[in-house]
């Protein structure tokens, strides 16, 4: 092939304008973004060390603290995805040998179990069925047998539709002297949290579920006693990208150039962020459960079973099981190629089981219900 007609070809396979179907995005992330959100996107970038950024910097953190209802100082956006904020939190957290406990009931509690042994943690784990949570009791339980420096359990496990209590797991690891690491990738915006009431030594998330932004910034915090330990470690943590000793100087008062952050993407987060606090964050929580309520109640009626028990759904991400002799993938498909409507399938233990249906963020609306309801009816067999 000559340097002509490769440009030739390149030209008719990659240079068209972008074009890309509107979907409505209605499975486990993401979802779509609020207008609002998008302009701010498209605002001309400036310099990351530009004063009008590290004004805009300072902006996130307050508003993040808001939103977690927290009041920890190294409270931040990870440049990357909610994986990436869940890496930082094991990379700072955990020295090799330190015991990890890590509580397993969908898939990325396993994901967890991955990341702490990466890190020479000494991992033990405690599982339950997937859809079903962790009592204190059993918990309490683990503590005792295990004496771990890390309890890691996931809030919102997107896996499953299920929430995992927190009520009482602060006081349990301030009595055993291990600290508290949640994900709350999947709860952040749509489901209550209380990280200071509730005594969360680290928390991580994301921002393109209940936040309501493209992903790629992520939020990430870590308490007093978290910092204690970080700040006492004889061993460097071993993530470069990910070691807060470092970012805390570049989001902190000395402003120490660390990395080219994704401008954009933070004014977007900004700007979900400040949709957020307009609304407030309460009115947002009752939202997301008004409307996951009205959700959970059509598909009851159109005889579909839901995964997880009432008093532990997600209002965010709900599970239904696939009926009997459904083609789950085929639904899927005809949802997205004829309606323009994504939900998604199921994963690990729960793959050709179920489908996951996000109501997160600027989607978390009686109309997305009643358009999703709307094209169910018609693909679903009757």
């Amino acid at each position: 092939m000559t340097l002509t007609s490769s440009i030739n070809n390149a030209g008719r396979l990659q240079l068209n304008p972008l074009a890309i179907p509107h979907r409505l995005l209605l499975g486990p992330g993401p979802s779509n973004a609020h207008p609002a959100v998008l302009q701010a996107m498209s605002t001309s970038p400036v310099g990351h060390l530009d004063p009008a950024f590290l004004a805009l910097m300072d902006e996130i953190q307050a508003l993040l603290r808001y939103v977690w209802q927290t009041e920890n100082p190294l409270t931040i956006a990870v440049s990357g995805t909610g994986t990436a904020a869940m890496e930082a939190t094991i990379a700072n957290a955990t020295s090799p040998g330190d015991v990890v406990l890590v509580g397993v009931a969908g898939y990325f509690g396993n994901r967890l179990v991955d990341m702490a042994g990466r890190y020479g943690a000494d991992v033990q784990k405690i599982t339950k069925p997937w859809g079903e949570v962790f009592s204190l009791e059993e918990l309490r339980t683990a503590v005792e047998t295990y004496r771990p420096a890390i309890l890691a359990l996931v809030h919102a496990e997107t896996s499953t539709g299920a929430r995992q209590p927190l009520e009482g797991l602060g006081d349990l690891c301030r009595e055993f002297d291990c600290l508290l690491l949640v994900d709350t990738v999947t709860s952040l915006g749509g489901v209550p949290l209380f990280l200071d009431e509730w005594k969360v030594d680290l928390a991580y998330s994301c921002s393109q579920k209940g936040l309501g932004c493209p992903p790629g910034a992520s939020p990430f915090t870590i308490g007093s006693r978290g910092m204690e330990k970080l700040q006492r470690r004889r061993d460097k943590v071993a993530n470069w990208y990910l070691d807060m000793n470092l970012l805390g100087k570049y989001w902190g008062s000395e402003r120490i150039y660390h990395h080219t952050a994704p401008i954009n993407l933070y004014y977007a987060l900004r700007e979900a962020l400040r949709l957020v606090a307009q609304e407030g964050v309460e009115n947002c929580w009752t939202r997301h459960q008004k409307n996951a309520e009205y959700l959970w109640q059509k598909l009851e009626d159109f005889g579909l079973s839901l995964h997880v028990e009432p008093q532990f759904r997600l209002p965010t991400l709900t599970t239904v099981r696939i009926p009997d002799g459904v083609d789950g993938k085929a639904i899927q498909r005809r949802l997205l190629n004829e309606y323009n409507i994504e939900i998604g399938g199921g994963l690990g233990e729960l793959a050709g089981k179920v489908w996951r249906i996000g109501l997160m963020g600027y989607n978390s609306s009686p109309e997305s219900v009643d358009r999703l309801l709307s094209a169910l009816g018609e693909v679903l067999p009757n």
